[in-house]
């Protein structure tokens, strides 16, 4: 899907996140932090883990979701 076609208003997309890219599964405006909940429109997702296939609103999620992981590692 380019930014030029049009997403269902306020429908949450459906993506498979890719190493570097995404493909949109289902079309929609936005997608939810996999932390947080909080929207992240389609235009503005920068961070995502591939292997949790789930987004990140900010670095600061990123991070939180790392530190977890990484305990539920050890135990």
């Amino acid at each position: 899907m380019n930014r030029f076609e049009r997403s269902p208003p306020d429908e949450e997309a459906v993506i498979e996140y890719l190493d570097g890219d995404y493909t949109v599964v289902r079309p929609g405006s936005f997608v939810r932090c996999g932390v947080t909940a909080e929207k992240i429109l389609i235009d503005d997702l920068r961070y995502w883990s591939v292997d949790l296939q789930e987004a990140y609103a900010s670095t600061d999620a990123v991070l939180q979701r790392v530190k977890e992981q990484s305990q539920a590692h050890r135990d």
